[in-house]
């Protein structure tokens, strides 16, 4: 009969719904990528007064996508003395609504030995605005904002913003660049899928509860933030294949692939918000080496403390 979590999940590891990519995905990424990369960073640091001898941290700010100023925090451990060593560097994307956090929030990857960068998301609660420009618009969140037009969608700025903190890590003299490392749970574990397929330069992933996959199903059954959506075509029901082509450019499981870090990911089976099941939309095309924990009884909260020594424990054992 197998184990309890065994029968339970044997048909998530089956889940292969029908791709949603258009013929210029390939091709949408590309261009968004060079726009990106065309606006130059124009970083600015500020030595913050963190009350710890063995962390060094810093405010930051960069552009992102467009001129808007990303702020986030750079974080260097200080435990040995060796100022010309190379650290491994973690860059952590958050979930919807929240912001870049506190720098005690990431004390337990100082202690690893890593370096950290937390990033805003724009428009959302941080210190981080908007500059982008939508020609319609939007209801209960900013998951539906731009939603007639991939050009003008919310997360096609948001996901180039997270690709160019790794631009940030690149031009920092402390990081060992060949590990890279993306971290995030809900709206940034979404992100960290996004960035690892969007760009080869991740070493590990490790994304927890991930949103953003099998976009369809989310807005069809009004699950979280993407209920937002479910909305907007209440009102329009016109709109609807116009928004759901927009959607299908951001959604994780087309672009999952690509990706060439090694993942680690996790889910709770009770998980209304972001179902484990359209998680597997993304996480069963993945193709590089991959590591996937099951909560039966968890929600949208995940594994939590469990998880998190378990990501520990992922990170030493490849660092």
């Amino acid at each position: 009969m197998g184990s309890y979590i065994d029968r339970v999940s044997k048909e998530l590891f089956e889940y292969l719904p029908p791709l949603t990519k258009k013929e210029d995905f390939d091709e949408f990424w590309k261009d968004t990528i060079s726009i990106a990369k065309s606006v130059p960073m124009n970083i600015e640091m500020e030595l913050y007064d963190y009350p710890s001898p063995y962390v060094e941290v810093y405010s930051i700010s960069y552009n992102g996508f467009d001129d808007t100023r990303i702020h986030g925090w750079y974080m260097i451990p200080r435990i040995e003395k060796d100022k010309n060593k190379k650290y491994p560097c973690l860059i952590h994307y958050h979930g919807f609504t929240w912001n870049r956090g506190k720098p005690a929030d990431f004390m337990q990857w100082i202690l690893m030995g890593v370096a950290v960068i937390s990033i805003d998301c724009r428009d959302q609660s941080g210190l981080t605005g908007n500059f982008a420009k939508y020609s319609n618009g939007y209801t209960t969140n900013l998951n539906c904002k731009g939603i007639l037009n991939k050009e003008e969608y919310y997360y096609r700025a948001v996901y180039m913003d997270c690709l160019k903190a790794i631009d940030f890590a690149y031009e920092q003299k402390e990081v060992d660049k060949t590990k890279i490392i993306i971290e995030g749970g809900s709206q940034g574990g979404a992100l960290g899928m996004a960035v690892c397929a969007l760009d080869e330069r991740p070493y590990l992933a490790m994304v927890d509860v991930p949103s953003n996959s099998n976009i369809e199903k989310r807005v069809e059954n009004a699950f979280g933030s993407f209920a937002s959506v479910t909305e907007y075509l209440k009102l329009y029901p016109d709109k609807v294949d116009e928004a759901l082509d927009t959607l299908s450019y951001f959604d994780t499981m087309n672009m999952a692939d690509k990706i060439k870090s090694k993942v680690l990911a996790s889910v709770g089976l009770k998980d209304t918000t972001c179902p484990a099941k359209l998680y597997f939309a993304t996480y069963n095309r993945i193709t590089s080496e991959k590591h996937i924990e099951i909560y039966q009884f968890n929600g949208h909260e995940g594994g939590r403390e469990f998880q998190n020594e378990i990501k520990l424990r992922f990170l030493r054992d490849n660092l």
